[in-house]
């Protein structure tokens, strides 16, 4: 049976605590955007003790730097960046209670064990497919940091983004399982 697990932001811990690795999820709701620098600059204000821009509780952060609105559009194409860049500072975010990160490609041992220990999910979005997740955007505004462009921190609301579980709370990877399932014995 082919189903999408329909979820709305901000997620609690029993939304992620029921999602596998492999589920496909329909997302809707505000999201974040964020990448390397914004991520460095939201941890440097965590190891000083400082207010944060966005609220993470509950959230959830997308790995993009989109390309400038076309007349009439919220935002252009809108695909994801390789997520391995955030893993020095995914820890310390999820510690701080976000609950599902976006982007593409594999995760660090040590964001995995992060995701079981704070109780967070990694979703992989369409990568190479700009335009297409773009049209799950409705909304889309700087809300910090706009002296970094594309990859100032954007507030988006998104109606049933199309997102796969790769990495869950029970520490299950997609990748891994898919490569298990061809490997000839």
């Amino acid at each position: 049976m082919d189903r999408s697990i329909h979820l709305k932001t901000p997620l609690t811990a029993s939304d992620v605590a029921a999602l596998r690795a492999g589920d496909r999820v329909l997302l809707s709701g505000v999201l974040y955007t964020a990448r390397d620098a914004a991520h460095r600059r939201l941890v440097e204000l965590i190891e000083a003790r400082e207010p944060l821009p966005i609220p993470l509780a509950g959230q959830v952060l997308y790995y993009v730097g989109p390309s400038p609105a076309p007349p009439g559009r919220p935002i252009g194409a809108a695909g994801p960046t390789t997520s391995y860049r955030m893993d020095p500072y995914t820890p310390q975010l999820l510690e701080k209670g976000l609950k599902g990160i976006i982007g593409k490609g594999k995760r660090s041992d040590a964001v995995k064990q992060a995701l079981m220990t704070y109780g967070a999910v990694y979703f992989a979005a369409i990568g190479g497919a700009g335009a297409l997740m773009s049209q799950s955007i409705r909304k889309a505004h700087v809300v910090a940091y706009h002296d970094l462009g594309p990859e100032a921190i954007r507030e988006l609301y998104v109606e049933e983004m199309p997102l796969v579980v790769v990495n869950d709370t029970a520490g299950n990877d997609l990748y891994e399982e898919g490569r298990k399932a061809y490997r000839i014995a």
